[in-house]
């Protein structure tokens, strides 16, 4: 007893500001955020200014489907139906680990073992790709304003210092952070919707682009795969459950108002974008624009300044979007430590900010050893010096969003389940309805994903490319499933703690104080 109690009674020990007090290793400081907070924090992550000039144009002209509109209602829809049962478990199931959490809680710690290394690696995808981009989009800013040449891999390697810095400051000040970006970014893409409205094309005011007859066509999977990818963000709300003061309440009310938010505005938009070029113009338009589609329908509406900023905030709406997924990649790192998924070193936190340092650290190092990977390769295929950029981001983009549609399909499965052992089958019927319709339509799209993966990245149809990249998701799931196996043959307590996060430490201070 005395043991005991001399051990959880030191605060801190010399470890470069790494706490080592056995209730700060493993658990996130809480009321660290509110409804405010947490909902800039996630919606940040979808970057809106990245979607409506990168996804949009890009799905009009690949996909030739001018009813993109109605793609982002429809799978606003789904989402809506997945939140209803993902919801309702994070009543139950408070835990950094999120996805994984639940999916342990639901299908057992083997199969949360697997989601877990799903989920980091489909968020390191996600965020080490953007960086490409991001030293792409900063390289042509400094050419255009500062007759500067600069390589893309310069700006991309500084902003993984800076995110990595803030990584390991409070979540609050990264969501102060994230906020100020997202809301500006936010105001001028509505400044465009409305000058699109007040000036539309030949076509006016048209809805055609709601017309269900614009979906027909082979390309319609392949379209929601595009479009899905612009709504990552919403379900990173549950990540943060142990740093808000609520979680109960706030994480719901979070991912709804996220949902929603994300398909009403990404539908107005895109919409917007048909309404300024003519909705039989769109896709001719997109193609011959590409991603400077939404800054030549703004110059001839709102001036060469407006888009000057626009460019500027097109740069720093993919800055906070790293910002957010490197916060997620912390965390589920961070969940995986305490739970003995990584090593016991991830599970701990700064004592300064309450951050998971060593979970910021490690998402810092592999962006890092990624950017320098493709910089490697700057001059590209044929002498083409944007081949590797656009590569890291539409290879590891694509690899991330089906990592996280494949989690959401299993994380509905997980919710049905989740209940009816509890015997709440009954009463939960409409919720139990809602994730199986949501995960069979998860599932719809995952395969689309998988069959149509040379597309998504730009590759021919016989490239090996279109099996490795979504083999990467693949090698993650079954390496997961063998630990979960050999931790369940060898460590069965650890595997009993899948899941639990900090509830397992609290019941192992409960035994421990009765010994």
């Amino acid at each position: 007893m005395t043991t005991g109690s001399s051990h959880t009674s030191r605060s801190t020990a010399d470890g470069g500001g790494i706490s080592t007090f056995k209730g700060q290793e493993r658990a996130l400081r809480a009321d660290r955020l509110g409804t405010g907070g947490l909902l800039l924090s996630v919606l940040a992550a979808t970057a809106p200014l990245m979607v409506v000039a990168g996804v949009m144009p890009t799905t009009f002209a690949v996909m030739g489907i001018v009813g993109q509109p109605l793609l982002f209602v429809a799978l606003g829809a789904v989402l809506v139906l997945f939140g209803v049962g993902y919801a309702e478990m994070s009543r139950h199931v408070h835990n950094a680990g999120a996805f994984y959490a639940y999916i342990s809680r639901g299908l057992g710690g083997t199969a949360g073992a697997s989601a877990a290394l799903v989920a980091l690696v489909a968020y390191n995808a996600l965020q080490a790709g953007i960086y490409g981009l991001f030293g792409f989009e900063v390289s042509s800013l400094l050419a255009t304003y500062a007759d500067t040449t600069v390589a893309w891999w310069i700006p991309a390697l500084a902003a993984v210092a800076v995110v990595g810095a803030l990584g390991w400051l409070k979540i609050d000040v990264n969501a102060r952070v994230l906020g100020v970006l997202l809301v500006v970014e936010v105001a001028l893409v509505v400044i465009f919707d409305v000058a699109a409205v007040a000036d539309p094309a030949k076509e006016g005011l048209s809805l055609h682009a709601f017309n269900p007859d614009t979906l027909g066509g082979a390309g319609i999977g392949t379209a929601l795969c595009f479009c899905i990818a612009a709504f990552l963000g919403f379900e990173q709300a549950p990540v943060y459950a142990e740093e808000t003061s609520r979680p109960h309440i706030l994480v719901p009310r979070v991912m709804f108002l996220a949902v929603a938010g994300v398909a009403v505005f990404f539908a107005f938009s895109s919409w917007a974008l048909t309404v300024a070029a003519g909705p039989s113009a769109i896709v001719g338009a997109a193609r011959k624009e590409s991603a400077g589609l939404l800054f030549a329908l703004t110059e001839s509406r709102l001036g060469t300044t407006f888009t000057d900023v626009l460019h500027v905030l097109f740069v720093t709406g993919m800055f906070a979007a790293m910002l957010s997924f490197h916060n997620v990649v912390a965390r589920y790192a961070f969940a995986m430590g305490r739970e003995g998924l990584l090593p016991a070193a991830f599970g701990r936190t700064s004592t300064a900010s309450g951050a998971p340092a060593t979970g910021s650290l490690s998402q810092t190092v592999v962006s890092l050893v990624v950017v320098a990977a493709f910089a490697l390769l700057d001059d590209g295929p044929a002498g083409d010096p944007t081949a590797p950029v656009l590569h890291l981001f539409t290879w590891f983009g694509n690899v991330g969003a089906l990592g996280v549609i494949v989690l959401m399909a299993a994380a509905s499965l997980s919710v049905i389940v989740f209940f009816a052992r509890r015997g709440a089958a009954a009463a939960q019927a409409w919720r139990l309805v809602t994730a199986a319709l949501a995960g069979v339509a998860l599932l719809v799209i995952a395969v689309y994903t998988v069959k149509d993966f040379d597309i998504l990245v730009g590759v021919g149809p016989g490239s090996s490319l279109s099996l490795v990249l979504p083999g990467i998701i693949g090698l993650a799931l079954v390496t997961g499933l063998v630990q979960g196996a050999v931790l369940r043959s060898r460590r069965p307590r650890a595997h009993a703690r899948i899941g639990l996060g900090n509830e397992a430490f609290q019941l192992e201070k409960a035994a421990e104080a009765a010994s």
